[in-house]
């Protein structure tokens, strides 16, 4: 069974099997650091689980609002007629805490506030944080990553 570990101070997810690190990736977490409270855009801690997987077979660059795609490829043109949006593309992988009263129901609940680790434009810095709370991915790694994990991974950010 694999499982995930975020580790913020070093903006890199692990991928285990067992106890084997199989895999690596550089990502971006949140640019206000770290915090459960709904509206903080903070990255949360603690122990969560992959509760969908969403975009499956869609396009690299596919637009997503509210988890929908949106008929949109993502160019930097597109950022500049809406230069607002918080640019959530190619795969999702909606997060939900397991943690009552930590990252789990109230005003600390993941899953409501809308967490995800997601694809992001190739423009966007990763490695470094800058989310609004969602941990990011270059596109090609959420590709592989979205391949390889079912619904109900543990996903622990640390």
């Amino acid at each position: 069974m694999l499982r995930l570990e975020v580790t913020v101070a070093k903006q890199t997810m692990f991928v285990f099997k067992e106890d084997q690190l199989v895999k690596s990736y550089l990502i971006s977490t949140a640019k206000n650091g770290v915090g459960e409270l709904r509206g903080s855009e903070q990255t949360p801690r603690g122990l969560h689980i992959i509760r969908a997987k969403i975009g499956g077979n869609s396009p690299i660059n596919t637009v997503f609002v509210s988890r929908r795609p949106t008929g949109e490829i993502f160019h930097p043109a597109l950022r500049k007629t809406y230069p607002e949006r918080d640019w959530i593309v190619t795969r999702i992988l909606w997060l939900s805490g397991l943690e009552r009263g930590k990252n789990r129901l109230g005003m600390v609940d993941t899953m409501r506030r809308y967490i995800y680790i997601h694809g992001s434009p190739d423009d966007i810095v990763i490695g470094q944080p800058g989310s609004k709370g969602c941990i990011r991915m270059y596109n090609h790694d959420i590709i592989e990553l979205f391949e390889q994990i079912p619904v109900g991974t543990c996903v622990l950010i640390q």
